[in-house]
């Protein structure tokens, strides 16, 4: 049995990681907030782009710009979207597990695919398995602008229009609620399914739907990927907080059961000495 002196380590040490976890508790609470309100607020923008880009390419069925038309597959892209950092529950590595068994199950070899990694777990996950990564970004903010990721939504959309790969697709962890998250796997290019999140509205355009569309489509790709990563960033910060919460409950109740054991080990002690002394005191008479 353990004795007084190390029980009484363990509650301490205890205590001070209940803190700890309560504190990042709150702190991850704070930021899912302000998170949850970003997520949401970029859903109507970008189901009146959607709308715009369906309306213009349904009424310009002639027009066969590169990012609507299916090519020959010669090489996948991955764009894969993860935290840069742990003490998550399984919000990483539900996405890497769902990523790295789709690309050992499709390809045979790295030159048949290319991965785009957002966040540093990502990162380090592939590096570490030596799988072909072209991009990486680390440092995304809690609450991110389209300023903060715009140059790896550039990057990933250029990488499509000149060749690089033929089709992409983006796996990230979509929103539900505090308590629900989905790991989601999308087609990103080619534009292929392109349909109005509304009733399709008539629009008058010009210069050509071509000039429209070129300029359009990339930053309608670029919008799609700023909105996953708004998305993922609200269910990082909710699965952190759960998991702070979780492990905050865990040391409370282990704390309880080690003062139980302690205050156990303590009245035993006790008994013993008056034990001990009562003893003694027969003895001597």
């Amino acid at each position: 049995m353990a004795s007084l002196r190390d029980i009484k380590t363990r509650i301490n040490t205890t205590k001070k990681t209940s803190q700890i976890t309560k504190a990042m508790q709150l702190v991850s609470a704070s930021k899912f907030s302000r998170a949850e309100l970003n997520a949401k607020a970029f859903v109507p923008y970008m189901e009146k782009m959607q709308d715009v880009v369906a309306s213009i390419a349904a009424g310009s069925k002639d027009i066969k710009h590169p990012m609507l038309v299916s090519r020959p597959v010669k090489k996948t892209g991955y764009l894969v979207i993860t935290a840069d950092r742990g003490l998550a529950g399984a919000y990483n590595s539900n996405v890497l597990r769902l990523v790295y068994n789709t690309i050992k199950e499709r390809h045979k070899s790295e030159d048949e695919y290319a991965i785009i990694v957002l966040g540093r777990v990502g990162r380090d996950f592939f590096v570490n398995r030596g799988m072909n990564v072209v991009y990486d970004m680390v440092g995304v903010p809690d609450h991110p602008s389209f300023t903060d990721i715009r140059s790896i939504a550039n990057k990933t959309v250029n990488l499509y229009i000149d060749g690089t790969f033929d089709e992409l697709h983006m796996y990230y962890t979509h929103y539900v609620s505090a308590i629900e998250h989905e790991v989601t796997e999308k087609q990103l290019l080619p534009l292929t399914d392109v349909a109005p999140a509304n009733k399709l509205t008539s629009y008058e355009y010009e210069p050509s739907a071509e000039e429209i569309l070129d300029v359009l489509l990339p930053q309608y790709a670029e919008s799609l990927i700023f909105g996953a990563i708004l998305d993922s960033k609200a269910s990082e910060h909710s699965s952190r907080m759960t998991a702070m919460k979780n492990a905050t409950d865990n040391a409370l109740e282990l704390i309880d059961t080690l003062t139980l054991s302690y205050n156990r080990a303590r009245q035993a002690s006790i008994t013993q000495e008056i034990t001990e002394i009562v003893s003694g005191a027969s003895a001597l008479e």
